[in-house]
């Protein structure tokens, strides 16, 4: 009941505040308006600069007054570049509120299951993360197949080079004889440039698209030899040639560090097992765990300790190559 009530008073005040802040952007858009409109007049003589830039205005969220909020804050742009690097169609005002769902329907079920409203806390603030946790592994698999099928796409632009094309009808090559997601984010390349983006201001939004390191050794070499010449087809050679061996030392860095990885899926794994299997055998000897206050403390200690040790343990076996 209390739960149910705390419920309806959230969705009630949280309408109210979207209403009034609705209204007010409203407001401050016609004021803004009316401003510009007066400077027009007032300065008749005066003409703008045209912008050579391509300017992209990205709406976060549906709602005028929520797309407006999150506009200020540079989390949520970040969130929004999480989300189209993982190829997650979806914008990020309504990732926010799918994580706030899953928030309270896992709140709901652990408060429920466990009978206390800890659990409902603690179920509530994992559901919210649930969603990021999926969208930051589709961005790290997408980043993955492209880093596998990239030297292939250095190679096909060296080819082309050296066959007489021209550098961006290479990108052209690549758009379309290579797949996703190389095939994409070249398409992007190539397109910017041919709508008469500089080739420069290209290449550096595609290292914001994918910040790897092989994109970034990629695009200095590239702008190096526009500006300063050289053999374009032998620096993308050897640049293919260096990222293939680098691959070759981080496999041999995931043999190594294997048992470091397995280790720590057990230690993550092993007392969540262990509660659940004692909860199916006997009930009764951990109940206590969830029926008393110091149970309480001491899951509340033991998921600290789990997570500050998945990090610990998450440093140690990740070697930067």
């Amino acid at each position: 009941m209390f739960f149910a009530l705390a419920l309806v008073v959230f969705v009630v005040v949280t309408l109210l505040v979207f209403a009034a802040m609705s209204l007010f952007d409203q407001r401050k858009a016609q004021a803004r308006v009316l401003r510009e409109r007066l400077s027009r007049v007032q300065k008749p003589g005066e003409q703008s600069t045209p912008d050579v830039e391509f300017l992209r205005d990205e709406v976060l969220s549906g709602i005028p007054a929520f797309d407006n909020y999150l506009r200020r804050s540079e989390r949520v742009s970040d969130l929004q570049k999480t989300l189209a690097q993982g190829n997650i169609d979806v914008r990020a005002g309504n990732f926010l509120m799918l994580c706030a769902v899953c928030a309270l329907v896992l709140g709901a079920m652990t408060a429920v299951a466990g009978g206390n409203l800890l659990f409902g806390w603690i179920g509530g603030l994992a559901g919210f993360f649930i969603p990021y946790a999926y969208a930051s592994h589709m961005r790290s698999k997408r980043f993955q197949k492209f880093e596998e099928k990239f030297p292939e796409a250095i190679d096909t632009l060296a080819r082309a080079v050296r066959a007489g094309h021209a550098f961006t009808t290479a990108l052209e090559m690549i758009a379309n004889e290579l797949s996703e997601p190389v095939a994409g984010e070249f398409r992007q390349l190539f397109e910017e440039q041919k709508f008469g983006l500089p080739v420069r201001d290209a290449l550096l939004n595609l290292t914001e698209r994918i910040p790897l390191v092989d994109v970034k050794f990629f695009v200095t070499a590239v702008m190096l030899q526009r500006e300063t010449g050289g053999n374009l087809a032998e620096i993308l050679d050897n640049l293919s040639y260096v990222i293939r061996e680098r691959f070759k030392i981080l496999r041999q860095v995931r043999v190594h560090t294997a048992q470091g990885r397995l280790t720590m899926v057990l230690l993550m794994a092993l007392p969540p097992t262990i509660v659940v299997i004692m909860r199916l055998i006997n009930p009764g000897f951990i109940q206590p765990l969830f029926a008393d206050p110091l149970g309480h403390a001491l899951i509340v200690g033991g998921i600290t300790l789990q997570t500050l040790g998945y990090f610990v343990i998450r440093k140690i076996i990740r070697i930067q190559v």
